[in-house]
This record gives structure tokens, C-alpha cells and sequence, in this order.
């Protein structure tokens, strides 16, 4: 069972989302154990302070390292393992499909969750060992993009989705966008579902699907087909969108 602990001063902004759907069928298999840390426990100071004012002066509250620093070691002095301590940052690596399959392999993650200005910059450099942004845009702080990370690693854990292969033909899983999906009616108000989904021909449809996906790929992040390492068939299949795009 996958272990992730996360350190917050907001702890309760984590109670719906991880108390329902996939995330709370993934505790229920005891794929995961999910705890929730309130950091301000582990200041050293009688009114319990986690942050001050930066040295050289500037706008803004920083995060102190010793309540971080103190909560990660109480976290990690029985275990057996040696976790990811993962600090949720706008100037981490981007966060990416490749990184969730990554980090799902690990038994222990520590997430720690920011606030105010920053952190100490003692944290990053000597704690830690990813620092990760799930974009390209500033949160008011780190538990938001916990909570991406978190969803995404716990549904690739062995036995939290119905379907083993759902997460292998995710978008970004396979390189490609996934392809459309259709269920019943196969007519709905005059729009048809694809003929190829209907024949039965399992050979037809995962064509079809590879296709589609390829095409989807093409239209909406042709970036991803950079270093993506196309077939004969879908290079002629490239061929023909572009002809087609013109």
C-alpha cells in the first residue's frame, strides 16, 4: 500500500475531495493511505508561528524551515522506506502524465503545501526532492495542486479502477490524445455514432481508434507528435489530415 502524507495549514480543504469517488475507493482497497498534516503542530514557539518576514525586506510572509523540517522528520523516523518529499512550487517542473507514472511507484510520498510568499529557501535545497507545478499560473497556495497530484497518482495504483487498461489508454498515457468515445443512443437528435463502433469488427474499430487519436493529437497538441514515434500507416495518415486541413 502507497503511503502520502501531506503538510498543510489548511487540512480540512482536503476532507470532500478525498472522502469521495476514486480517491475514497482507492483507500477502501487499501491502495493508498492518505494523511493530512497541519505543519503548525510541529512549530516551535508558543504561539505557533510557521512563517516571518523575509530578510532584505519585501512584500509578503515566508515560511519558516524549522515546523517543516520537524514535520517531515517525525514523518520519516520510523520508516522503512525513503519517501519523495515533493514541495508544491510555481517554479517546479512541470507536472505531466510521465511524472504521475513515475511517482506511482513509489511506496511513500510527502507533499508539502505552501502559503503566503514562499518558502525558506533552506527547504528546497536541502529537504526536498521534487519540486513540481501543475502549470503555469500562481495558486494562493500548494494544496490545490496536492490534490491534482494525488488524483492522478492514486488511479494507476494496481486495483483502484475497474478496468486495467483504462489508465494505459488515457491521454498522454500511449504519447497521443485519447480518441472520441460514444454510448447509447447510437442516434441522438440526428447525431449518429461512427458506423466502424457498431460493426463488431474489433480489428476495424481499434484502427479507427488509433486514427482518431492520432487525429485528435494532430488538431489539438501538435506538439506531441515531436518526438512521438509514428508508424508507416501514420505518417500516410498525417499525410492525409494535412491534405485534408489545406
Amino acid at each position: 500500500m502507497m503511503r502520502i502524507d501531506i503538510l498543510t495549514l489548511f487540512p480540512n480543504m482536503f476532507s470532500g475531495v478525498f472522502s469521495e469517488s476514486i480517491l475514497k475507493k482507492a483507500q477502501e482497497k487499501h491502495a493508498v493511505s492518505l494523511n493530512v498534516i497541519n505543519f503548525r503542530e510541529f512549530a516551535d514557539n508558543k504561539h505557533k508561528t510557521v512563517d516571518d518576514y523575509p530578510y532584505g525586506g519585501g512584500a509578503g510572509m515566508v515560511l519558516k524551515p524549522q515546523p517543516i523540517f520537524d514535520a517531515v522528520e517525525h514523518l520519516t523516523k520510523n520508516s522503512a522506506d525513503q519517501p519523495r518529499i515533493i514541495l508544491l512550487c510555481p517554479q517546479g517542473e512541470r507536472y505531466t502524465q510521465k511524472k504521475a507514472e513515475e511517482l506511482a511507484k513509489e511506496k511513500h510520498l510527502i507533499f508539502i503545501c505552501g502559503h503566503y510568499e514562499g518558502y525558506d529557501e533552506r527547504i528546497r535545497e536541502h529537504l526536498v526532492t521534487d519540486e513540481i507545478s501543475i502549470g503555469d499560473y500562481v495558486l494562493t497556495g500548494g494544496e490545490l495542486g496536492a490534490m491534482v497530484i494525488v488524483d492522478s497518482v492514486a488511479r494507476l495504483l494496481p486495483g483502484v479502477l475497474g478496468n486495467e487498461d483504462s489508465p494505459v489508454q488515457d491521454s498522454y498515457s500511449c504519447g497521443l490524445l485519447e480518441h472520441p468515445h460514444y454510448t447509447r443512443p447510437a442516434d441522438f437528435r440526428g447525431m449518429k455514432v461512427p458506423e466502424v463502433l457498431l460493426s463488431g469488427n474489433h480489428q476495424l474499430i481499434a484502427e479507427w481508434r488509433e486514427k482518431e487519436s492520432l487525429r485528435r493529437t494532430y488538431l489539438r497538441r501538435p506538439d506531441l507528435l515531436e518526438q512521438y514515434p509514428l508508424t508507416e500507416k501514420q505518417k500516410k495518415w498525417l499525410q492525409e489530415f494535412e491534405k485534408n486541413k489545406r
